[in-house]
């Protein structure tokens, strides 16, 4: 006759039977819902935001945004020498940067912050025609590059080019309209240029 199993064999069978029972009836957990992976802000949308919106700190914020992309070259080396260069200007060492810029924008010469900055670097080293010739060139490869109008508008204003600066302030005024001292800049040259009301 055989031996009588232990209770403890017998209590450990019941609850593995009870378990399998119960997992068996209870439903299997709802596969989360996959999340769509939010697109990226486009440089159009942002554009479309700087120009619609509503307070400064909205716009500068936005700005800020379109600045960063604009600051991508896509090359790690001119990337450097742009750094280089900034690092050449701080130090006020003109012609270091201008030789850096020069660098930059001959390996990378679709990249349209690549002249803004060696037109800058002109514009210090008060060779207005040069700087004049870059931010040019920086409008052709990015017409909406608000800050090359803001500054071909300065470079004319110094020049006393009342026409060209009020037409290149209001380049950049319809692109970012809440830009920092431009509409005082506009209303400063307007009257000489279209004329005082009577």
């Amino acid at each position: 006759m055989a031996a009588p199993r232990p209770l403890r064999s017998l209590a450990l069978a019941a609850l593995a039977a009870l378990l399998s029972t119960t997992a068996q009836a209870r439903p299997a957990p709802a596969a989360a819902a996959p999340q769509k992976a939010q697109a990226p802000v486009t440089l159009d949308e942002l554009y479309a935001r700087l120009k619609a919106a509503e307070d400064d700190a909205e716009a500068k914020g936005i700005a800020k945004l379109i600045e960063r992309r604009q600051d991508r070259s896509g090359s790690a080396t001119v990337d450097l020498l742009t750094e280089r260069a900034r690092q050449a200007m701080s130090g006020g060492d003109l012609p270091l940067a201008i030789e850096l810029m020069d660098r930059a924008t001959t390996l990378e010469p679709d990249w349209s912050e690549g002249w803004n900055r060696r037109a800058s670097v002109f514009w210090r080293l008060q060779d207005h025609a040069s700087a004049i010739a870059d931010l040019k060139r920086t409008l052709v490869l990015e017409p909406r590059h608000f800050e090359a109008w803001a500054a071909l508008g300065r470079i004319y204003q110094s020049m006393d080019d009342k026409p060209r600066a009020l037409e290149a302030f209001r380049r950049a005024a319809a692109l970012y309209p809440r830009m920092d001292n431009l509409q005082s800049a506009i209303n400063r040259i307007a009257p000489d240029v279209d004329g005082r009301d009577l």
